[in-house]
């Protein structure tokens, strides 16, 4: 099968034929421009017989660019009229493996298991905006985590995913607690059908080598980081004492053991900084 068996021009046609349209209770934007299939591909650098999972592969456009570039292609499809439409299209390539379900109940080596067996694996996906910031975290604090992620998701998503201090949002500390992001490309409207009202972005993660917290820390962390963004505008001092109830005692302790002034803000402190006073709170209680 070639890259563009299953894109732009024979796309609509194929769908309408079988009534079918892009559904926006589930945040279908198909990829239709091949530059852009193609680059998305490429910003992988997938191994040779690498294996992938694909969420929300919907008509098969990224899949049709990502099969001749990969030994095992594991694609994840909620929508029930377009997984028998996937299923039929791909039947003749054996390394295509279907699976029929909502990938946030859908553990990764669940997955792995049940098309071939364990593997480093790797993520390429134009995700369904409603929730990509939760599939992200799906696949970032699994067991086991991706080898790198590629997805498309809102460029304002991505901007929050990728920023840096002072304008550090709790989805960024979500998500670089456990990857280093980068956005490799926008993407017009254009690029998509039917197509959206934002423009989007090609974001790659590449997963730490640990994460920067252990796993029994991880509510207690993320506890932390809620109540600092949760009122963004106050000074930390109160923002944690009123999310989390401590004493001014216990937060001067802990600001001074970390070296982060009371006055600052949570969109001004790095990942590290989040994960010392996370860690310095838990001390001194």
């Amino acid at each position: 099968m070639t890259e563009d068996a299953f894109v732009p021009k024979s796309l609509l046609p194929r769908l309408r034929e079988r009534g079918l349209a892009p559904r926006k209770g589930l945040g279908q934007h198909y990829l239709t421009d091949p530059n852009i299939l193609r680059a998305i591909v490429d910003a992988a650098e997938l191994p040779e017989d690498a294996v992938v999972i694909e969420v929300g592969p919907g008509p098969g456009t990224l899949t049709a660019a990502l099969l001749p570039r990969v030994g095992r292609l594991i694609a994840i499809e909620l929508d029930d009229a377009l997984a028998p439409l996937l299923a039929e299209h791909f039947r003749d390539q054996p390394h295509f493996h279907l699976i029929h379900g909502d990938a946030l109940k859908i553990a990764p080596r669940d997955a792995l298991e049940q098309t071939g067996g364990l593997a480093p694996y790797y993520v390429v996906a134009n995700l369904p905006y409603y929730i990509s910031a939760a599939l992200l975290r799906h696949y970032l604090e699994a067991d086991p985590r991706p080898e790198r992620m590629v997805v498309t998701v809102q460029l304002d998503v991505a901007r929050r995913i990728a920023a840096r201090p002072p304008q550090m949002s709790l989805l960024a500390v979500a998500v670089q607690v456990y990857a280093e992001p980068r956005i490799v490309r926008r993407l017009p409207p254009g690029a998509f059908t039917p197509p959206p009202k934002v423009h989007s972005a090609v974001l790659r993660l590449d997963p730490l080598p640990e994460p920067r917290i252990a796993t029994e820390e991880r509510d207690r962390f993320f506890a932390v980081v809620r109540a600092g963004f949760g009122q963004k505008r106050k000074t930390l001092r109160n923002s944690l004492a009123a999310g989390l109830g401590l004493s001014s005692d216990r937060l001067e302790a802990a600001f001074a053991a970390v070296g982060v002034r009371p006055s600052q803000r949570a969109q001004e402190l790095g990942v590290s900084q989040w994960v010392a006073l996370a860690r310095a709170l838990r001390r001194t209680g």
